[in-house]
């Protein structure tokens, strides 16, 4: 068995599925043609396939023929299918026209996963138990993950998975090729902030006959800033970021309301239980002082993904036994993006691995970021994608747990 040349043998329909994919990119949980067309590219293999009620996702289960006595019963592996709301302007003669945009890479996700189904099914008589494969819609914010948890995708093979594992490429800061995650925390924990500064309006030459929001807002984002650095520990950070504001209709007249909405990262229990009061309490202190009200709104949306400690290692061996040891990096610090497969890694010890898919044209420290509208992958990863996601399930499968694990 090898399946990295198995794999290879198929990257040139893996990246035409990729494209296809790339040329129709869809939002949110409503995902009709991507779940066509997973569906097509998995017809004809030995699986046991099931699509979601609350969302269009695709779970497929693979049953292996492989024996042995110890081995764990099931692994899960995910690849998430939804595009953002982003108008794409790479100019690649597979982009987008339709306003959206697979600007996070999950058009690669899907591929690279159909190719490991491929590959599982050529070498069933390999795995020593099932493998779920979970196609999920909805992780850019809209609870995909917890969806699929919650219509059972974790017992899809008549019982709990043992393990999972998720990929991710990056469009630049990473070496193309290069795998890497680390144990613990991975990624952070997210809040969405929604605020709303409630004034009164009047005329721009006469701003001491108003409660001029605007004033208010412009203080209240940069007072959250200062608040981070004096209020948390810098060894345990928290990142504030807004992205979205929105006050007035004329250059010349003070609105009655300004509104502005931010993201909130932080990566520890401790810290992400405290977010939401220090926000409130800097919020309302500056409204005060302005003599404004305010309405503040703090949204969960994904905790903290923290990767088991021996799943991300045995993940680590298997990506160094597959391809070799210079293809995988171990992070030296958790990233500030946040992830919805930290829900699956609440219920079911494993990891997530980041793939570095940066063009090979391009500098990764300078690329266009994931999220970028000019954010581009190179598609010439997906093999080793593939074969990574099928040799996590093989090896997991024919993997004896040691005692010590045993007595977690």
């Amino acid at each position: 068995m090898n399946l990295l040349d198995d794999a290879n043998a198929m990257a040139g329909d893996l990246v035409q599925l990729r494209r296809s994919l790339h040329r129709i990119p869809e939002v949110g949980l409503d995902l009709p043609r991507t779940q066509d067309m997973v569906l097509d590219a998995l017809a004809g293999l030995p699986l046991e396939i099931h699509t979601g009620k609350a969302t269009t996702s695709v779970t497929a289960v693979l049953r292996g023929t492989g024996v042995t006595g110890t081995a764990a019963s099931t692994v899960l592996l995910r690849a998430d299918m939804d595009a953002l709301p982003v108008v794409e302007q790479t100019g690649l003669d597979f982009a987008a026209q339709n306003g959206a945009m697979h600007g996070c890479g999950h058009d690669l996700h899907t591929a690279a996963l159909v190719g490991a189904a491929q590959l599982l099914s050529r070498h069933r008589d390999h795995l020593a138990g099932d493998v779920v494969l979970m196609f999920q819609p909805g992780e850019e914010g809209w609870d995909g993950a917890a969806r699929m948890i919650d219509e059972g995708v974790l017992d899809a093979s008549g019982r709990r998975a043992d393990a999972a594992y998720g990929l991710h490429v990056f469009s630049s800061q990473q070496r193309n090729g290069t795998f890497f995650s680390r144990p613990g925390t991975l990624l952070a924990a997210s809040y969405k902030l929604s605020v709303t500064v409630r004034g009164e309006g009047g005329h721009g030459s006469s701003p001491s006959t108003a409660r001029d929001p605007v004033t208010a807002m412009a203080e209240m984002i940069t007072s959250m800033q200062t608040m981070v650095t004096r209020t948390f520990d810098v060894f345990d950070p928290v990142v504030v970021t807004v992205a979205r504001v929105r006050a007035g209709m004329r250059h010349n007249i003070i609105p009655d309301d300004a509104t502005f909405e931010a993201t909130v990262r932080c990566y520890s229990a401790r810290t992400y239980d405290a977010v939401p009061t220090a926000l409130r309490r800097v919020l309302e202190g500056v409204a005060a002082a302005h003599r404004v009200g305010v309405d503040i709104e703090v949204t969960a949306e994904f905790p903290m993904t923290v990767n088991d400690i021996d799943e991300t290692g045995f993940g680590a061996a298997t990506v160094a036994n597959l391809l070799g040891e210079d293809r995988y990096e171990t992070a030296a610090h958790p990233l500030s993006g946040s992830e919805d497969f930290s829900y699956v890694l609440q219920e079911v010890p494993g990891a997530f691995i980041g793939l570095g898919a940066c063009m090979p044209h391009n500098d990764p420290a300078a690329a266009p970021m994931n999220h970028s509208p000019r954010a581009e992958f190179d598609d010439s990863v997906l093999a080793d994608a593939a074969t990574v996601y099928a040799g996590l399930a093989i090896a997991r499968l024919d993997h004896t747990p040691s005692p010590e694990r045993d007595a977690r």
